[in-house]
């Protein structure tokens, strides 16, 4: 009877060895997933400098027209468009790097 429980307590604990060992990623996975890492890393570079430089564009815009009425002079609007641009070619430039790193570990994957 106890070599009967060993020999189920020996498979299990094959199985589950078996099981742990097909869940680690190859090398090459690793390096993609390492690679994936680093251009999102990159992506959320570009992205806070992008909207670092937005903010102090929307800054400078502020300081165009101190005047405290509500309304813009148009170099305001002007500058505070720009800073729009420039927001929204950061996180365009942000994304398709982000894009570029699920590539990777799609290519990784298969």
């Amino acid at each position: 009877m106890q070599s009967k429980v060993f020999r189920v307590a020996t498979a299990a604990a094959a199985l589950t060895a078996f099981s742990a060992l097909a869940a680690c990623n190859s090398p090459t996975e690793e390096a993609a997933e390492d690679r994936a890492d680093v251009i999102e890393d990159q992506a959320d570079i570009m992205r806070d400098s992008a909207d670092a430089q937005a903010d102090q564009m929307e800054d400078a815009a502020d300081n165009m027209d101190p005047t405290l009425d509500g309304i813009d002079s148009p170099a305001e609007e002007a500058m505070d468009n720009q800073a729009d641009a420039v927001r929204e070619q950061g996180e365009a430039k942000a994304d398709a790097m982000e894009d570029k790193a699920d590539a990777v570990r799609d290519a990784a994957d298969q």
